[in-house]
């Protein structure tokens, strides 16, 4: 059918994309994923299920490990994983208590009653600790993002479109600690809402549109080659 092969050739592109990307990203001194940073966080609420595909499907499978946030309930953020992980050239799950966080994997936020953070002091893990709700909410954006400041100058936090205020606290915590921080920009996003107060709070070192975000994260990938 018609819309089958309008599919097929949007798979194929963006098949393509990511092959461009990776070759970029591998491209310079040594091993890509040593001189990378670390950790790349992102955190979203609504809208954030578009703007978390449109990012993650820009990027290529040798990134750094990505940890997300997105306000969801229980029960959808696996079918939401399912999606992101078709799309995807990086594998993408549900975030498990334990899990090593690894080159090429991105791990989401489970719905429910619990807040997917970081722990370990040598090699990164993700935990998934009981807690009330945060700015509202649980998962939280602020406590995923605030777990990440300790990495420093290796960590990137990214804040998409969203309502209320969740995660700016967390994301000037990743930008006070030396690391980078992008925001969504008010144009792009479906509600201004958490971008905007990262960004009044002096949290966001540069505000984007959606479409320029994923190339943002690549050139900093590179710049710390």
């Amino acid at each position: 059918s018609l819309v089958e092969k309008i599919r097929t050739a949007s798979r194929a592109k963006v098949s393509q994309r990511n092959a461009l990307l990776q070759k970029k990203l591998q491209q310079g001194r040594g091993n890509p994923s040593l001189h990378a940073p670390k950790l790349i966080a992102m955190g979203a609420s609504t809208g954030g299920v578009e703007a978390l595909s449109e990012v993650l499907v820009h990027l290529p499978k040798n990134m750094p490990p990505i940890v997300i946030t997105q306000h969801m309930p229980g029960g959808f953020t696996t079918s939401f994983a399912a999606r992101m992980n078709h799309n995807s050239a990086a594998t993408v799950t549900e975030a498990v208590d334990g899990a090593p966080l690894e080159v090429g994997r991105v791990y989401l936020a489970p719905g429910g009653t619990k807040h997917l953070t970081l722990s370990g002091r040598h090699r990164k893990t993700c935990s998934l600790t009981e807690g009330g709700l945060v700015n509202g909410h649980c998962p939280s954006v602020d406590e995923l993002f605030r777990s990440a400041a300790v990495l420093g100058d290796q960590a990137v936090g990214v804040i998409l479109t969203g309502m209320g205020r969740d995660g700016a606290e967390g994301l000037k915590s990743i930008r006070q600690a030396g690391g980078s921080t992008l925001g969504q920009n008010k144009a792009t996003c479906v509600v201004y809402g958490m971008p905007k107060v990262a960004f009044e709070v002096g949290a966001v070192e540069q505000q984007l549109p959606l479409s320029s975000i994923a190339q943002s994260i690549l050139d900093l990938c590179e710049a710390n080659k």
